[in-house]
């Protein structure tokens, strides 16, 4: 989908030239369009310990409630998008495919929530805010579309200056996002994750639970903690009988339901 380059510098200046916001990120996502195809656009704030902001979408209502409300009580743990976050990912244009793990499409969060979105595919802008704080706006191709090739990827890398002006200014202009809360509780979620299976498990049991929750296999487990795939099958045969569980989809489960619990607590205490 080639521009002509009298084309490219008019519409750069129809978006550049509206106000900070829902404005010009609208006109950010129209722009976009012609470059590649994107059925949604979703712009999200990953900050320290804090839950997921979200700037921007072109969700209907009903989508909003999965692909953002239900996302932020804890799925987004296991996002590959978020992971990449923390740490620091450089700043460009990078495909699901490129930074999921290698059991990503075969996880238990792939199946019964991702898979869920009806997408095929998606690449995220990611773009430095300040230390510590990270922008990813998200384009997406609904299921039955194909996947966004190199070529693609390129050209929208293309555009990542003109991005990264418009969601800078964006989350400039937003206090919500220059200014969170203070008393915010949603370190607690961030923890209620860290410490899943703790008081049952071993440390390195505990480790192996959270990078087969992210979709790393047994071999990609073995290369990150430097151990035999072999020990890591004991490590996984010995975590399922300390948590009275026998598969992967029932590992899930439970973290599901030490989030969502940890989320009502907090609901509770508000």
């Amino acid at each position: 989908m080639q521009l002509h380059l009298t084309d490219w510098t008019r519409s750069v200046v129809d978006v550049l030239t509206q106000p900070p916001g829902g404005h010009q990120l609208r006109a950010l996502a129209a722009w976009l369009r012609r470059l590649s195809i994107a059925d949604h656009f979703v712009l999200f704030i990953y900050e320290g310990s804090y839950r997921p902001l979200a700037l921007f979408d072109t969700f209907t209502p009903e989508q909003r409630c999965i692909f953002i409300d239900e996302y932020q009580t804890g799925p987004y743990l296991l996002d590959p998008f978020y992971l990449a976050s923390h740490p620091d990912q450089a700043d460009g244009v990078y495909s699901m495919r490129q930074l999921a793990p290698d059991q990503f499409y075969n996880s238990e969060y792939f199946l019964t929530y991702y898979h869920h979105l009806g997408l095929c595919e998606e690449v995220g802008f990611f773009i430095t805010l300040r230390p510590g704080t990270h922008a990813v706006l998200s384009l997406m191709r609904r299921r039955g579309r194909t996947r966004f090739y190199d070529d693609e990827i390129r050209q929208l890398e293309s555009a990542l200056p003109v991005v990264g002006a418009a969601v800078r200014a964006a989350w400039e202009a937003n206090s919500q996002a220059t200014a969170r809360p203070v008393d915010d509780h949603d370190h607690l979620v961030q923890e209620a994750f860290a410490n899943f299976g703790r008081g049952s498990l071993t440390e390195r049991e505990c480790e192996v639970v959270r990078l087969l929750l992210q979709g790393h296999s047994s071999q990609s487990i073995a290369q990150k903690l430097r151990i035999s795939p072999a020990t890591v099958k004991v490590h996984r045969k010995n975590l399922y009988e300390k948590l009275g569980i026998g598969s992967q989809s029932e590992l899930l489960a439970l973290f599901i339901q030490a989030i969502k619990g940890e989320s009502s607590r907090l609901l509770m205490l508000s």
